[in-house]
């Protein structure tokens, strides 16, 4: 099978307003723990952000002052709070001061992430990218989560469920009945913070590759055991690895259950400028088979797409 290519990834059809919106500032950290296995927790001052986030958007991050690493990454937004000592994010979304991000510990930026303690600032720049605007209003809403997916889900699950609004002004959240989260990782000790979703009324499963933790598989395993063929009155969002999101959406369209997932590409700008963040998204009008796809950009376009419109890697 072959695909309609362009030359060069596209301009985006629609004005950038995601970017054109974000704040670019100086937050200071109040927060900074270990959750899991290399896995952290940090949460930031920065108002503008916190109160204009929506579930699934995400933030650009540097360290300030260095040049060794030099560019910002991107981050999914977690949570936000309105005091810093909150452990549950609530109330009106204009008052909220705190943002809390998770990150793995990978490469130079998350290393010297890691090491630098409460008190000290980052450059941060958000919110960014689309979010979970476009998913309906569904009875179920399972959330799927590889690795540390769960970072783009913990809000989108709350405000299903009517335990938090987002937004200024507050969006009017389309409810779900009931949420699962299915969490695949390697082994136990990858879960950090797994009881935010228990708090917030999310049916939580686990799935570990070695057995050490829930149902011994993937989270495609997982999936065939919590949910099985339960598809009309069912929409999954994920978010995870690549191959893991790419099995999922095989899953979900054998069994037509809509689906959306959470792109996590390399970014430099987070605003549209560099294209590094390019994904294959299929598009309709470029080839008369209906095969053809075209660059769209993650941080733009994105990082939410319908996962049966995303060119996967075989």
């Amino acid at each position: 099978m072959t695909a309609s290519r362009s030359s060069s990834p596209a301009a985006p059809t629609s004005p950038s307003c995601f970017a054109d919106t974000a704040r670019y500032l100086t937050g200071r950290i109040v927060q900074h723990r270990r959750i899991a296995d290399h896995t952290y927790r940090i949460r930031i001052e920065c108002p503008e952000i916190a109160s204009a986030a929506v579930p699934g958007q995400f933030a650009m991050l540097r360290i300030p002052d260095r040049n060794d690493p030099l560019l910002a990454r991107p981050l999914a937004i977690y949570e936000t709070f309105a005091h810093a000592d909150d452990t549950v994010g609530q109330g009106d979304p204009a008052c909220r001061r705190y943002a809390d991000f998770i990150y793995l510990v990978h490469g130079k930026f998350t290393t010297a992430l890691k090491e630098i303690a409460p008190g000290n600032t980052l450059v941060i720049w958000g919110p960014l990218g689309n979010g979970f605007t476009a998913v309906p209003p569904v009875d179920h809403l399972v959330l799927v989560a590889g690795g540390i997916g769960q970072t783009a889900l913990l809000a989108i699950g709350r405000e299903r469920l009517g335990r938090s609004v987002y937004g200024v002004p507050a969006c009017q959240p389309r409810l779900a009945r009931r949420v699962t989260l299915c969490w695949g990782a390697r082994h136990a000790g990858m879960f950090g913070d797994a009881d935010d979703f228990r708090a917030a009324g999310i049916d939580v499963h686990l799935a570990t590759l070695d057995g050490s933790a829930g149902h011994r598989g993937t989270v495609v395993d997982l999936l065939e055991a919590v949910v099985g063929n339960d598809a009309a009155s069912t929409h999954a969002v994920c978010c995870g690895p690549e191959g893991m999101m790419a099995a999922v959406s095989k899953w979900t369209s054998a069994r037509g259950i809509p689906c959306h997932v959470s792109l996590e590409a390399p970014m430099a700008c987070g605003v549209g400028i560099c294209f590094t963040c390019v994904a294959r998204v299929r598009d309709d009008s470029r080839d008369a088979s209906g095969q053809g796809w075209d660059y769209r950009r993650t941080c733009i376009e994105g990082p939410v797409f319908e996962a049966s419109r995303i060119v996967w890697e075989a």
